[in-house]
């Protein structure tokens, strides 16, 4: 089913598909006790840039989030922040294990994945926009 977001002057539906990865690749999620840890800061963080999580789940060494959010969104600034402060809170959450995997202030690779969704193929989309003056004659 097609969601789609309102607010006061504008209708939306904008979801992303966010990938990011343990610096070194390092194996460091399997303990259901970090994934758990880590999923409930992403959600918290999430909330507070109003971002709806939509699915997350973990790798053994990445972890998957599909979000939904306003058009008004910094995704730079709330990637940037969300990745920072996952990082912190789950080195100081699990420091014993983390000790010998990861050094110093870094938990999460310097790069990431981005991508937008939808419910239809880029495909169909540019035939529909290019079928436009047609349609309307």
């Amino acid at each position: 089913m097609y969601h789609l977001d309102k607010t006061s002057n504008c209708v939306f539906s904008l979801c992303y598909h966010f990938i990011t990865v343990v610096k070194f690749r390092q194996q460091v999620f399997v303990d259901e006790k970090i994934i758990s840890d880590l999923k409930k800061i992403i959600c918290e963080i999430s909330s507070d840039f109003d971002v709806d999580v939509v699915e997350q789940e973990c790798g053994v060494d990445h972890i998957h989030i599909l979000f939904r959010c306003k058009p008004t969104l910094d995704i730079t600034k709330y990637i940037n922040i969300l990745k920072g402060h996952s990082s912190r809170k789950i080195r100081k959450l699990h420091e014993n294990f983390l000790k010998d995997k990861l050094w110093g202030d870094s938990f999460w690779s310097p790069s990431y994945f981005l991508a937008t969704t939808g419910n239809v193929t880029i495909d169909i989309l540019k035939d529909y926009v290019e079928n436009q003056r047609k349609i309307q004659e």
